[in-house]
């Protein structure tokens, strides 16, 4: 047996090493050839710091307070080259993949199923080669994928779970778009390049309540981690705020329904913007954030959505003086459509 270690880099990359038990995670990390930083090696000079966010472990005696005092040690920080695991593990690396020489990982895929979602929305669905091992991720991040033909690439949030050789990406469907065009011509068979994971947007462990906002396609990581949650038979509270601008917008309503029957602890509330929709809930989703779950300040919250929307509830949590236990968000960019070529 084996703990699957997350090292986060501040590049964005995400690198999985496999862990032996009773091993250091320094000596793990370089027997898959990624130097972290190091200097002795003997918890000494506190070198080879990160931040632990997730898992268990022991950390020893064997390291002196100059390296990592008590309360560096009580925050999270760790010195790997002390650090023996004891479950799977998310560590924080504070430097770079290229300096840990090591970098982003690519695999290939094949198209399975394009369905389209009105004009709003594109669900691919993707299966990885029997041969390879199933991608490696956390469930909230996300990959790059190249464009085939054009030299570039687009990224997008798993909206499957970590471990299967079936992937999900929910694509916003832009007019003109580089992937959106591919789309339009693209077919089952056809072959992709995916390179990552990347992003520090993903699940903590926790047992608090979960707060999970969406605005549009944002709505991806979020259907990756409720399966994570799902899957783990979570009892934790969850609500999910699905907002976007049309009727039209709201898409996989139905897979999300789904995990109420799955989830015990588990509701959603959709959100549409348009002052012309007959939607029975209508505005922004600061507008129907549930007050019972903010008052507490026991809930984590999650954010995911265009720029205008995670800018609007960090000031209505700014402005109304909420502190929730943890927040953590991430913004998307819808990308500008290809220029006319002559």
């Amino acid at each position: 047996m084996c703990y699957r270690i997350a090292l986060n880099f501040e590049d964005g990359v995400t690198r999985f090493v496999d862990c032996k038990p009773g091993e250091k995670v320094l000596d793990a990390a370089f027997r898959n050839r990624i130097n972290l930083p190091m200097d002795c090696s003997d918890g000494v000079c506190g070198t080879c710091k990160c931040r632990a966010e997730s898992g268990a472990y022991e950390l020893g005696e064997d390291y002196i307070d100059d390296a990592l005092t008590c309360d560096e040690a009580a925050g999270g920080l760790v010195l790997t080259c002390q650090m023996v695991p004891s479950s799977d593990c998310v560590l924080s690396v504070p430097t770079t993949s290229l300096a840990c020489k090591t970098g982003q990982q690519s695999f290939a895929a094949t198209v399975t199923r394009i369905e389209p979602h009105h004009d709003a929305a594109v669900v691919l669905e993707l299966a990885t080669d029997e041969a390879a091992e199933a991608p490696a991720f956390l469930p909230g991040q996300y990959v790059n994928i190249d464009v085939p033909g054009s030299g570039g690439h687009r990224s997008y949030s798993f909206s499957s779970a970590p471990g299967e050789r079936a992937l999900s990406f929910l694509i916003k469907k832009i007019p003109g778009g580089l992937m959106g065009s591919w789309l339009d011509r693209a077919k089952p068979g056809d072959r992709l390049t995916l390179t990552g994971p990347m992003g520090s947007f993903y699940l903590r462990d926790g047992n608090g309540p979960l707060l999970f906002l969406a605005g549009g396609t944002g709505l991806a990581p979020f259907l990756s981690m409720l399966e994570v949650l799902a899957q783990a038979g979570s009892r934790r509270q969850i609500h999910l705020i699905y907002g976007v601008t049309r009727d039209l917008d709201l898409v996989l309503v139905d897979r999300i329904a789904a995990y109420a029957r799955r989830l015990p602890n588990f509701t959603f509330a959709t959100v549409v913007a348009e002052e012309t929709s007959n939607h029975p809930r209508k505005g922004w989703v600061t507008q129907h954030m549930p007050g019972d779950m903010l008052a507490t300040g026991e809930v984590d919250i999650y954010l995911c959505g265009p720029p205008p929307m995670v800018d609007a509830v960090r000031r209505h949590l700014d402005k109304t003086g909420i502190e929730p236990a943890s927040f953590h968000y991430e913004k998307f960019t819808p990308n500008a459509p290809l220029k006319a070529i002559a």
